[in-house]
């Protein structure tokens, strides 16, 4: 009776929580987009710096990729400049967005693709990006980013 009482429970939180959930706004949707087509646009002119201010400057920004999590805004654009020191290494960024949810009001959720087109092979993936509006600027302060074998 008490594990059917607890099992009842956790499905209701799961059914409330589906019903919660803030919806994105076209205006919200257009900022995150923008956000995106920034990034795009600074990878592709080899401007890590300019590519970077799409992310929240602070030691707790998190990037996670193959080598594990880097903490913090410039830990992660030190990694960046390590991983691609040059624009043959960068090559062409064109991102796909497969999903964008809202979590609350103030943090959005997205899940995408990147393919880079380079003279020295091709990279592709998958990423997640929690983006949140702080100091009414949207951010990215958390990357995970996958790339295929």
């Amino acid at each position: 009776m008490r594990r059917t009482f607890i099992l009842s429970v956790i499905l209701l939180l799961f059914f409330i929580n589906g019903f919660a959930q803030e919806k994105i706004t076209k205006s919200e949707k257009q900022h995150i987009l923008s956000l995106l087509d920034k990034q795009a646009e600074a990878w592709n002119e080899g401007n890590l710096e300019k590519f970077m201010e799409t992310y929240w400057k602070s030691d707790k920004l998190v990037f996670m990729g193959s080598r594990g999590p880097t903490y913090g805004w410039q830990a992660t654009l030190d990694s960046y400049k390590k991983g691609y020191p040059d624009k043959t290494a960068m090559g062409h960024l064109e991102f796909k967005i497969l999903d964008i949810s809202k979590i609350d009001t103030k943090t959005v959720f997205l899940i995408g693709r990147f393919e880079l087109t380079r003279e020295i092979g091709d990279l592709a993936g998958h990423f997640t990006l929690v983006i949140q509006k702080i100091d009414g600027e949207w951010v990215i302060i958390s990357d995970h980013s996958s790339g295929e074998s």
